[in-house]
C-alpha cells in the first residue's frame, strides 16, 4: 500500500516505510548498430525503478523478464534503473546510480507521484506499481496503440572502450532531449544481506549509463559514450528515447542490437 508522502519505501515493507520515511582487456575495434524504427507506430518504453535492498522488488524484475521474453517482435523497450537510496539499509547494490533516483525523483515531481520501488513509469506519462501485472500490462497495450509524435534513428559504432553514436532525428525537437541508455540484458547477483539476504536474484535490462543529449534545431548529431568494463557486444544493447523536459513524456524510442562487425537490422 503506498503512503501519501513522496519517500522511499518498498512496497510491502512497512517497516521500512516508516523508517525511511516515505523516496559495462576485451577490444572490439568496429561494432556497428542499426536502430529498429516503427514510423507511426505506438511503442511502449518501460522504466523499472528496483533494488537488490528491497524485498518487494524481486517479483517485479521477474515480470519485467517475462515482459521482455515475450515481446521480442515489438516495439517495447524495458529499462531497469537500481536506485541508491537503500544502499545504507544493509545491503549496496553494485548496479545502483545515484543518477538513477534522480530520474525517479524527476518522476515523482512530473507526475505528482509518489517515489517507491518497485515503481514503474510508461512512456513517461504513467506510474504504477512494477509487480502490478494487469495494471502494467494494460498500460503497455495502451502504448502500443498510441502513435509516435517524433522519430528518433540510431546508428552506433564501437572503438576500444568508447561508443560513438549518430543520431538522426525528425519532428519537432523544441525542449526535448535526446536519452541514450547502455544496457546489460541480464546477470545474476547473490545478495549477502539485507532485506533479500541469501537470496540470489535474476536481472533482465539494467540500464548501466544514460547518456542525455539536449537537442536543438539540428536533426542529426553525434554523441560519444564511455561503455562498462564488462560490456560485451552480445550481452548488451543501446535504447534511445526522446523525452519532452517540461512534461517528461516519452516521444519516441527506439532500440539497437550490437553484432560484432556486422550490421544487424531488427
Amino acid at each position: 500500500m503506498k503512503t501519501l508522502k513522496i519517500l522511499s519505501f518498498c512496497v510491502g515493507a512497512v517497516a521500512l516505510a516508516l523508517a525511511t520515511a516515505a523516496y559495462a582487456a576485451r577490444k572490439i575495434d568496429s561494432v556497428k548498430t542499426v536502430s529498429a524504427d516503427t514510423p507511426g507506430k505506438g511503442f511502449a518504453l518501460v522504466e523499472l525503478f528496483t533494488s537488490e535492498g528491497c524485498s518487494s522488488c524481486p517479483p517485479a524484475d521477474e515480470l519485467l523478464a517475462r515482459i521482455q521474453k515475450e515481446s521480442q517482435d515489438k516495439p517495447v523497450y524495458i529499462l531497469a534503473y537500481h536506485v541508491d537510496y537503500w544502499n545504507s539499509l544493509g545491503w549496496k547494490d553494485v548496479f545502483s546510480n545515484a543518477m538513477f533516483s534522480k530520474r525517479q525523483r524527476e518522476y515523482s515531481a512530473y507526475l505528482n507521484a509518489q517515489v517507491y520501488t518497485p515503481q514503474v513509469v510508461v512512456n513517461g506519462k504513467t506510474e504504477l506499481v512494477g509487480s502490478d501485472e494487469p495494471v502494467l500490462r494494460e498500460a503497455i497495450s495502451s502504448a502500443l496503440t498510441t502513435a509516435q509524435t517524433a522519430q528518433v534513428s540510431l546508428q552506433a559504432q564501437q572503438n576500444g572502450d568508447k561508443l560513438t553514436v549518430n543520431y538522426e532525428l525528425s519532428g519537432n525537437t523544441d525542449n526535448r532531449n535526446l536519452l541514450i541508455a547502455i544496457v546489460q540484458k541480464s546477470t545474476i547477483s547473490k545478495v549477502a544481506k539485507g532485506e533479500n539476504e541469501g537470496r540470489t536474484l535474476s536481472h533482465t535490462q539494467i540500464v548501466r549509463d544514460l547518456k542525455t543529449v539536449v537537442l536543438n534545431q539540428a536533426k542529426k548529431g553525434e554523441t560519444v559514450i564511455n561503455l562498462p568494463k564488462e560490456f560485451t557486444p552480445q550481452g548488451w544493447e543501446v535504447i534511445g528515447f526522446i523525452q519532452d523536459k517540461a512534461k517528461g513524456e516519452v516521444l519516441t524510442a527506439t532500440k539497437a542490437v550490437l553484432a560484432g562487425e556486422v550490421v544487424t537490422k531488427i
